[in-house]
């Protein structure tokens, strides 16, 4: 089954934060995860928006998912993300093809 990050980020430091985000699609991509949603347009239609950017990432599955988030690759960027925003991150199960 796939598995999602997803995560609302809102970003405190421009340009710290722009070197997280080149790093990121070469640490997702060897894990074997895809973009499917990063920081695009937000149409709000219930309840608050997002205090920042929304990213959406998948995995083939949970496993693959926590691999990717503990990985040598992405724990040595993920300071940069920590120092320049601030948010909230978790994975999520999807539904089976």
């Amino acid at each position: 089954m796939p598995a999602y990050i997803i995560a609302e980020i809102e970003v405190t430091d421009p340009g710290t934060y722009a070197g997280y985000r080149a790093r990121t699609p070469e640490a997702i991509a060897r894990h074997g995860g895809r973009f499917l949603v990063r920081g695009g347009t937000v149409l709000p239609v219930e309840g608050a928006p997002p205090a920042g950017r929304v990213v959406v990432i998948e995995f083939a599955d949970m496993e693959a998912a926590r691999r990717f988030y503990g990985s040598p690759d992405y724990q040595a960027i993920l300071p940069l993300r920590q120092a320049a925003s601030r948010g909230r991150l978790f994975i999520v199960e999807g539904v089976a093809p």
